[in-house]
This record gives structure tokens, sequence and C-alpha cells, in this order.
């Protein structure tokens, strides 16, 4: 496990632990994630925090038997991009089975830990 501090991720994963997630929302209404610190669209340095919808959509999803090393104990195991409205977000599924993941489903973001190396990473469950 690392002991250094990735500003703007980690404090994401803070707020999702702290049932707080939010998107960086730029002047236009449109969504990123952090660490972004312009706004892709406008080029402004102007983002503000703006709350994470409750329950995102799975849009795409992919089984993954053979893992990079960060993550080889976790295999196999399901990463999804999940809509969230104004952004979408990568994250593993966690709380169902590899064959019951189907696109369209309702799920929450939270965090959890790597079997391999016991980072912290972005996760999804079932809503």
């Amino acid at each position: 496990m690392s002991d250094a501090r990735n500003e703007g991720y980690d404090d994401f994963l803070d707020a999702i632990e702290a049932g707080e997630p939010y998107y960086l929302e730029g002047p236009e209404g449109d969504g990123s994630l952090p660490p972004k610190r312009i706004d892709p669209a406008t080029g402004s340095q102007e983002l503000t925090e703006a709350p994470l919808p409750e329950t995102g959509e799975i849009e795409t999803y992919t089984q993954t038997h053979v893992a990079a090393p960060d993550f080889a104990d976790d295999a196999p195991f399901v990463v999804a991009v999940v809509d969230f409205g104004p952004v979408s977000v990568t994250g593993q599924i966690r709380g169902m089975e590899p064959g019951d993941v189907e696109a369209g489903q309702e799920v929450t973001i939270g965090v959890d830990r790597t079997e391999t190396t016991d980072e912290r990473l972005v996760i999804f469950e079932p809503a």
C-alpha cells in the first residue's frame, strides 16, 4: 500500500467514503471528475463541486480474467463504466456475480480496496 497521496483523486475517494460523492461542474454545466483543474469545454479554471447522483446506470462493462500485476489477485473481476448523468465513472463491480452484470442496471458508488495491493478504488454495488 502506498503512503503517497494523489490530491484530487484521493479527495474524491474520501468524499465517496463520507457519503458525499461529487463531480466538478464547469461554467456551462458540463461535468468532469477530479483531479481535473480546467474545464475541457471552456478552458476555465472556475470549477465547482456538485453532488453526484445517488445511483447511476451501467453503460458498458467487461470481465477481466488476466489482470495487470496491480490487480492480479483480484481477478476475475468486472470493470464497468457507469453513467451518473453529468459524468461517467469507471470502477469495479462488487456484490454481484460477473454473469449477472448487465448494461442498464442501477448501481451505487463506493470505495473498497484491491486484494493485490490494498489500494483504494472506486466500486459499484447493486442499487
